[in-house]
């Protein structure tokens, strides 16, 4: 048994170990624009896909599910990091370092199964297009978009009582800018630490692996319709259509695909280059995501003009009068 196992009453965020004082407000003020952009920018899609009612289409209503999801991660992740180099607060409750790990693996799961929705939705519209009235509808996608929020709940309340029944007899160190599944099981003791670890590793790869092989194949079968067109002008135009989710699925996957591979070839980085790296891969798909969504999308981009024109038309009005 260990002894000192009850005395672990709370959690302190490191955030870079090797960052200067002098540095703090600086980085505060980076996270803080940070979690400014994503919550406007996801917020802004929510909102304007809700008012234009002819934007009520299955594939936006696939970006309105990413863009809540995208929301909900910066609001779990950047209060507190912001907290800890705004105020020097960087202590977590030991429950709610949990809680906080628990929605930080959560929401990167639904995010990988609502990124396989986002392909099946152009699978279904760019290799069987004259079958997409009838295979994907608003209720269609919304069920199947509901599965991706359901889907990952059960395995990842296995993960947090898994490490919540580990014993924690080292340091209260949280070598990281929030509480995730590594850095808080890294302070634990005991032969069942390396179990846990296979179990957790095996649900990551399901929620991870799992739609990316679908996704893969998808959009492997979309390149080849597209190749087989005959006009050249389809092809840009079909092209078109799916690069907005193509680009959405290569921010989230290649960065973690690239840190993975890079352990896996024996490749190790300095611990602040570590925690950079996980959180530009967290942090750059939900503030770059609503970007892609209103510059790569032409219903939307062309609302947006349209929307822009005539305020500006309006506000001319009024000056002449």
């Amino acid at each position: 048994m260990y002894s000192n196992v009850t005395q672990l009453r709370s959690f302190f965020i490191l955030g870079f170990p090797g960052l200067s004082p002098q540095y703090y407000g600086l980085v505060s003020a980076l996270f803080f624009f940070i979690y400014l952009i994503i919550a406007a920018g996801n917020i802004f899609i929510l909102s304007f896909v809700m008012y234009e009612r002819h934007l009520q289409k299955p594939t936006y209503l696939v970006f309105c599910h990413l863009a809540l999801n995208d929301l909900m991660f910066g609001t779990v992740t950047l209060p507190k990091i912001i907290s800890k180099y705004w105020f020097d607060d960087g202590v977590v409750s030991f429950y709610g370092c949990f809680t906080q790990m628990f929605f930080v693996h959560y929401l990167g799961s639904v995010t990988s199964f609502i990124l396989l929705v986002m392909a099946l939705d152009r699978f279904v519209a760019i290799c069987v297009p004259l079958r997409y009235p009838g295979l994907i509808t608003n209720s269609i996608i919304s069920v199947l978009c509901g599965f991706a929020w359901f889907i990952p709940v059960s395995l990842m309340v296995t993960i947090v009582y898994q490490a919540l029944s580990l014993p924690y007899c080292k340091s209260n160190i949280i070598a990281q800018c929030y509480c995730d599944h590594i850095s808080i099981t890294s302070q634990a003791c005991g032969e069942d630490v390396k179990t846990v670890a296979v179990t957790t590793l095996c649900m990551a790869m399901f929620c991870l692996l799992l739609p990316l092989t679908f996704i893969l194949f998808s959009y492997a079968a979309i390149i080849v319709s597209i190749i087989k067109m005959h006009s050249a002008t389809g092809r840009r135009k079909t092209l078109s259509t799916c690069s907005p989710q193509l680009f959405i699925t290569c921010l989230f996957y290649l960065p973690r695909c690239f840190v993975y591979v890079a352990n896996t070839v024996g490749f190790s980085f300095s611990l602040d280059v570590r925690i950079l790296l996980i959180l530009l891969y967290s942090l750059l798909p939900p503030a770059v995501n609503p970007i892609i969504y209103c510059f790569k999308t032409q219903d939307i981009k062309q609302t947006l003009i349209r929307r822009l024109k005539t305020s500006r038309i309006g506000v001319q009005i009024k000056v002449s009068l």
